[in-house]
């Protein structure tokens, strides 16, 4: 008994000799055990990480650590983390971090097939902070500024600066929130300098942001950030350093951005990203005066391509493939609302492809039911499937969609961001019958909900060869006007048209320069924004057309087009269309067969602009107040109606309305 007492005594005095010579320190003393070594130490060899290390060490692979509070590495210390290493974070909140302070060394060393995982047990977001770096680059911030969490130090005036190397890490669950202006991110890092080395790093189902960067000059290269719910990458503070290779998903909805600059403009660059949304969202967010440079972009799914938060200049976020920014409203409107939405008709082709993140432990999948992205190869859709239309789903040269009868999909109404589109060199092969016809609509049916299909093809048009449509971006026009695009056979479209911006909206079917090998037959359009069907040059003839109240114009073409358009019925029972044809510029004499428009509402019938015309024959006009209208001063010459130049005096009700009461396919919903 008085030897075990004897021995606790002692115990006591060493703790009580160990105190004294530390507590000098502003910090908390290091508790020195009898061995010599340090309480973190201590708790490291049983699995434990706690408190600040003060010393280099190495976990052991083998060994499942559990991180229950902060874990700091002090300046000078540096923490190794070997291949496989597993930490699992205590569901804590922001009382549970790993941190590295200035002067400090994490080294990761995963490899593909050993990844180090840092998660907490169920991996939920929120469940603990996650990894935060201190370095002593420069930054905005100015030197020894301080953290928005734990206070940490950071900034300085070496840009080359080292904090380590982390190389295949994965993390889950972070972002703890500290008040409503501050969480912990997946990854931190505070003005690190670029003698740091960061490879390979997922962040997954985050809180707050995948990534954010404080000023600072780090590069990262190979991130994989899935479901974190603010922003994916975030900088601020003037960071510098460069992102080569992302790959960022987004399947549940309420996050905020893809990318967020902030304050002044260090102009990072951005090398090689796709991002893709089953959600909508928002993709690029520029606040103040921060921008960057992007090649290699990518984004499908997204409703708002580019926000300049707060007016910033778009000149500031340069884009090395030439993509423009195009607003969704005037200058005028965007003030007043405060959304500087733009957007930018960027490739849905992927940049980069998840295949080459099979390192990450992912459930993530993507429903076969969800249209989006490119088509790149030949797909074919099954009519037993219900299929969702959930962003712009694009058809590139030299594959072809192929839609069987009977198949139906729902657009999402998300506006601009939702459409079938052909490129130049692509088909597409709608096989609708009479009694199972393809149906694209959005569920309410209400105009303005979606895109519409557009498809663009290499025949002639008078805005030249490889001309810019106003939608898309897309590239239309070539010297091969029988160009082959595919074929449309009983197809039923409702509730396109969605408005770009005052200048340009979708129709239900858009065909920019589309050749006379294309066959179009037995098409609806229905309750659309804008036109029902338009014609950009080309040769492309239709058959069967039934249009009901498009709210622009049913019919409309332009730059030359001189295809032919058999049995047209046209109907207007809600005011305020525009017409039920248009014809604009240059009189490429397209042919109308068997024409019937029949308004309810008045409102104009044909309208031709500038010199264009047409030929029509056996044309029946009900209901409208003004049947001919020459917009511009047009000759009536050029509008060749039954055999005679048009007159703006007859009524037009000589000829054979077209019968569309074996149409029976016409107003198929989903």
């Amino acid at each position: 008994m008085k030897k075990s007492i004897f021995k606790i005594l002692n115990v006591v005095a060493f703790s009580i000799v160990t105190l004294s010579l530390t507590s000098c320190d502003s910090e908390e003393p290091e508790i020195i055990l009898p061995g010599g070594e340090s309480e973190v130490i201590e708790n490291l060899k049983t699995g434990v990480m706690d408190g600040k290390l003060k010393e280099d060490y190495t976990l052991e692979p083998g060994v499942t650590y559990s991180l229950n509070a902060s874990f700091t590495v002090d300046s000078g210390a540096k923490l190794t983390v070997p291949a496989g290493t597993k930490i699992q974070a205590l569901n804590g909140g922001t009382s549970v971090f790993i941190a590295v302070l200035q002067g400090g060394k994490i080294d990761i060393q995963g490899t593909e097939s050993n990844p180090v995982i840092m998660s907490s047990a169920s991996g939920n977001p929120g469940d603990w902070g996650g990894l935060t770096i201190c370095g002593e680059a420069t930054t905005s911030a100015g030197v020894a500024a301080e953290a928005e969490v734990g206070g940490f130090i950071y900034g300085g005036t070496d840009d080359t600066d080292s904090s380590g190397s982390i190389n295949y890490l994965v993390i889950k669950g972070t972002g703890a929130q500290i008040s409503l202006t501050s969480q912990y991110n997946g990854v931190s890092f505070y003005a690190v300098g670029s003698g740091t080395t960061v490879s390979n790093v997922a962040v997954i189902n985050g809180s707050d942001d995948g990534v954010e960067f404080f000023g600072g000059t780090v590069s990262v290269s190979n991130l994989y950030l899935e479901n974190n719910e603010d922003d994916a990458i975030d900088w601020t503070e003037g960071w510098n350093g460069t992102v080569s290779t992302a790959y960022i998903s987004h399947t549940k909805a309420g996050f905020s951005t893809v990318f967020e600059g902030d304050k002044g403009n260090g102009n990072p660059k951005f090398n090689n990203i796709t991002a893709i949304s089953t959600v909508g969202g928002k993709a690029l967010q520029f606040k103040l005066q921060s921008g960057g440079t992007i090649s290699g972009l990518s984004l499908s799914g997204y409703d708002v391509d580019l926000d300049m938060k707060d007016g910033g200049n778009t000149a500031n976020v340069v884009f090395l493939e030439g993509y423009s920014p195009v607003a969704l409203a005037t200058e005028a409107e965007m003030t007043t609302s405060t959304d500087y939405f733009y957007t930018l008709n960027t490739s849905v082709v992927p940049t980069v492809n998840a295949l080459e993140f099979d390192w990450v432990p992912t459930d993530l999948t993507f429903d076969n039911a969800t249209l989006q992205g490119a088509v790149s190869t030949n797909v074919t859709l099954d009519a037993a499937v219900s299929y969702t239309l959930n962003s712009s789903y694009i058809v590139q040269s030299g594959a072809t969609l192929t839609i069987p009868a009977g198949t139906k999909i729902t657009a999402r109404d998300g506006g601009t961001g939702v459409y079938i589109a052909v490129l130049q060199g692509g088909k597409i092969d709608i096989q609708g019958t009479a009694t199972n016809p393809v149906v694209i609509s959005s569920v309410s049916a209400t105009p303005g909900d979606w895109g519409g299909l557009t498809i663009c093809g290499n025949a002639t048009t008078s805005a030249g060869i490889n001309a810019e449509a106003e939608v898309g971006g897309f590239i239309y026009g070539g010297i091969n006007d029988t160009d082959n695009s595919g074929s449309i056979k009983y197809l039923v479209i409702k509730g396109t048209g969605a408005q770009i911006n005052s200048e340009s909206q979708y129709n239900g079917v858009s065909l920019y320069a589309v050749g006379s090998g294309t066959t179009l037959e037995n098409i609806s359009v229905i309750d659309g924004a804008d036109d029902g069907v338009e014609f950009f040059g080309g040769t492309v003839s239709a058959k069967n057309l039934y249009l009901v109240n498009n709210e622009d114009d049913s019919v409309d073409w332009t730059e030359g087009w001189n295809g032919t358009v058999t049995n047209t019925y046209i109907s207007h029972t809600v005011a305020g269309f525009s017409t039920a044809f248009e014809g604009d510029k240059a009189n490429g004499n397209p042919n109308f067969v068997n024409l019937t428009a029949i308004s309810t509402v008045a409102g104009t019938a044909l309208q031709f602009k500038k010199t264009s015309g047409a030929t029509i024959t056996n044309v029946w006009l009900e209901g409208y107040a003004k049947n001919i209208d020459m917009k511009d001063g047009g000759s009536l010459a050029n509008v060749i109606i039954d055999g005679s130049a048009a007159t703006t005096t007859a009524e037009y009700k000589t000829g054979t309305k077209v019968d569309v009461s074996t149409w029976t396919w016409k107003s198929a919903g989903l």
